[in-house]
């Protein structure tokens, strides 16, 4: 219970300021409140919408339904919609740390892997803009599933012993089922949590240690063994399936501008984007929420080379030490997969990497250096004690870092000043704070900033259109006229005022 509060309190530190933020206009006007299926709150035509319409171009029904609640709640109060987030940040936590000590019996590394998490500064995206609560959610139900899973399999071993799949189904379907439940709601939430399936198999291998048996007969048991593991597993695939079906088919303009990144490309941005995520787990800088830049879809052979071999490195060490250290594989292949469907060569949008797709994978990372210290230190004089003093320091230094991090989302101004600070070329940054100075009638202000946005990007027609809106707003009609035709040569569709 004490470790369950401290954690709340840790998510409550951090993330409490966040009461007092506004709406920022990336996505939160689509998504949240500009959005009819919003902002009507709850009824009953409008809830059977949300699961029969794509809405906005995505169809995640039951994140768009606690926003609907939040909408009946709070109404235009962004700070009653943040407090949502932090709650389900906070359960979260808490499940994932109640989750990890029943998987593996262990009480303080599963604390300290679920308070890396709950406060990490990536963690910032996900929980303080109000449109991502759709990681926290689907986070919430991933933890239940495997909450759920372990229970199943508990159960089963119970009932038939280790590695015998034979045994009366009723001792262990409900947990089954229950887990196969929370799994659909996690895709309904989000479908990042597809790569479930896998987990459970990682997790079969340690710490539930499913495959022991196989390790003592031959090749065709083993083979046995792992196949009856898969077949278990079917049904989520089958979920998994379902919902990437439905993902491609309502993202459709995504799908089209991914596609226009070539394969070579999107191989080595995946790399990268890789590496990237390595170095911002044990150094969180320069942390920002939009990474688009020029060239940065274009990675340099260097640098994608140099990073696959940092990759290929890991790997082997992981396979190498897999008998001993099992907790390396299982850790090092949760990043890999679990990043898979956002990754570049995978994934379907624009953004070739950000902040929010770290939210469940880099937990595999934490498990694998939890574990990994407590078995380096088990030689250590004193080792409770410097254990003890280098968890503080490390919670205390993400606490510091998470609280000043989530800072940055206080409102639009603030959100694209902290981009544009971490990277001055940044296009998309430039049109967006213009656009949230036009909210304001700053019109000179914006109108500088979509200058900026047009010369780092000249084939912008968003930006020429609210270039438009603000020297029309300062009565200098004309040269308005002239940016709206532009928009108009680049992109007949562009017409539409963008603010």
């Amino acid at each position: 219970m004490a470790v369950c509060l401290g954690l709340a309190a840790m998510v409550w530190a951090v993330f409490s300021q966040t009461l007092h933020f506004d709406f920022v206009n990336y996505d939160d006007p689509t998504y949240v409140y500009q959005n009819p299926a919003i902002t009507q709150g709850l009824n009953w035509p409008g809830v059977v919408g949300l699961f029969t319409h794509i809405n906005a171009g995505t169809w995640f029904p039951l994140t768009d339904l606690t926003h609907q609640l939040d909408w009946q709640l709070y109404g235009a109060n962004a700070g009653g919609h943040h407090l949502t987030n932090v709650l389900l940040q906070a359960a979260t936590a808490i499940l994932l740390f109640l989750m990890l000590r029943e998987l593996t019996g262990r009480f303080w590394p599963a604390a300290f892997v679920a308070a890396v998490f709950a406060i990490h500064p990536l963690r910032a995206e996900s929980v303080a803009w109000v449109v991502e609560r759709k990681d926290v959610l689907s986070g919430f139900f991933f933890m239940l599933a495997l909450w759920a899973w372990t229970g199943h399999v508990r159960k089963r071993e119970a009932a038939a012993g280790p590695g015998n799949f034979a045994g009366d189904p009723r001792g262990w379907a409900i947990k089954y089922y229950l887990a196969l439940a929370f799994f659909a709601l996690g895709l309904l939430f989000k479908s990042m949590v597809v790569t479930l399936p896998f987990v459970l198999l990682l997790l079969d291998y340690w710490p539930l240690n499913r495959l022991a048996s196989a390790g003592s007969g031959g090749v065709r048991t083993q083979i046995q063994i792992w196949l009856e593991l898969i077949l278990e597993k079917l049904p989520f695939l089958l979920l998994s399936a379902a919902i990437c079906i439905v993902t491609v088919l309502t993202q459709k303009n995504a799908v089209l501008i991914a596609h226009s990144v070539t394969i070579p490309e999107r191989i080595g941005n995946a790399l990268l984007a890789y590496g990237v995520y390595l170095g911002h787990l044990v150094y969180p800088v320069g942390l920002a929420v939009s990474y688009v830049e020029p060239g940065m879809h274009h990675p340099s052979l260097n640098s994608a080379g140099g990073t696959a071999l940092l990759l290929l490195t890991i790997t082997a060490v992981a396979v190498a030490g897999r008998r001993r250290h099992p907790y390396l594989l299982v850790g090092w292949l949760w990043y890999l997969a679990m990043l898979l469907p956002v990754i570049d060569i995978m994934q379907t949008g624009h953004n070739a990497r950000a902040d929010r797709y770290t939210y469940l994978p880099q937990i595999g990372l934490y498990i694998l250096m939890t574990w990994g210290g407590v078995e380096l230190s088990a030689s250590w004089p004193q080792r409770r004690k410097l254990l003890s003093l280098g968890a503080a320091a490390i919670l205390t230094s993400l606490l510091a870092g998470a609280y000043v991090q989530t800072s940055y989302w206080k409102n639009s101004v603030t959100l694209w000043n902290r981009v544009l600070a971490c990277k001055s070329g940044n296009a998309f940054a430039y049109y967006n704070l213009g656009s949230a100075m036009v909210t304001q009638g700053k019109w000179r202000e914006a109108q500088t900033n979509f200058e900026r946005a047009l010369k780092i990007d000249p084939d912008y027609p968003d930006a020429e259109v609210n270039l438009g809106v603000a020297l029309s707003g300062q009565g200098q009609r004309e040269e308005a006229t002239l940016h709206f035709q532009r928009a108009l040569r680049q992109n007949p569709y562009s017409s539409r005022r963008r603010i």
